[in-house]
């Protein structure tokens, strides 16, 4: 069984009401459910496929908007479940994107890096099951994490990364989480909201550059 979970977080003027800003907490909370996010419309119709081959039950979500406009594969292939991939290497920092916070992502890296700090960047594809085994190679080679999410921090793609890096027992490394407060968000358009919360290049690059250098003990902190 497929969802095709449209309208995804930030949907601007359609207003209060219809802001897609819970499915991934949501959703995750389901048993056996697969949830994902691709990062751009080419992924967007791969993972769908996936979905459909798999044979199992998963949530696709994406956005209210426009593709980026990437080029478009002619035939269609199963992405990996459960995996994430590298777009970027950096030892400085590594960023965790999930969805339409992977574009920003890359361009925070790509201003980052003129002012030395070189990111990892991660398409990370899907929520539940997360890549845990990629996280925790992260985490103890780089041993500070960002996580970005257009959805509520609660119970969102974050706190899985969160949880991935404890169970591993790791106890230096720190995370910040970037997503969207516990609320209902106002109406608006979406650039606005993004920037007024922190979901684009500039609010991704002011959470990198807390913690870049960062100190020693374990912290995590939404």
């Amino acid at each position: 069984m497929v969802f095709a979970i449209d309208r995804g977080g930030i949907v601007g003027d359609d207003g209060k009401t219809h802001q897609g800003i819970f499915d991934l907490s949501y959703l995750s909370l389901i048993p056996n459910i697969i949830v994902a996010a691709p990062k751009d419309e080419n992924e967007l119709q791969h993972m769908l496929y996936t979905a459909v081959k798999s044979g199992k039950i998963m949530a696709v979500r994406y956005p209210r908007s426009q593709g980026l406009g990437v080029s478009m594969d002619s035939e269609f292939r199963e992405l990996p479940i459960g995996k994430g991939e590298i777009l970027r290497q950096g030892n400085d920092i590594a960023i965790l994107a999930i969805g339409s916070m992977v574009a920003p992502a890359m361009e925070a890296a790509e201003k980052l890096a003129l002012q030395g700090v070189e990111a990892t960047v991660v398409n990370a594809r899907f929520v539940k099951p997360v890549d845990a085994e990629l996280i925790v190679d992260l985490a103890t080679r780089i041993k500070r994490i960002v996580t970005v999410e257009e959805n509520t921090l609660s119970g969102g793609f974050g706190n899985y990364v969160n949880d991935a890096v404890r169970q591993s027992d790791l106890r230096d490394v720190i995370i910040r989480n970037v997503g969207l407060p516990d609320v209902f968000i106002e109406h608006g358009g979406q650039d606005f909201l993004r920037s007024k919360y922190g979901l684009d290049a500039a609010g991704i690059i002011a959470k990198v550059l807390e913690i870049v250098p960062a100190g020693s003990a374990i912290k995590i902190v939404s």
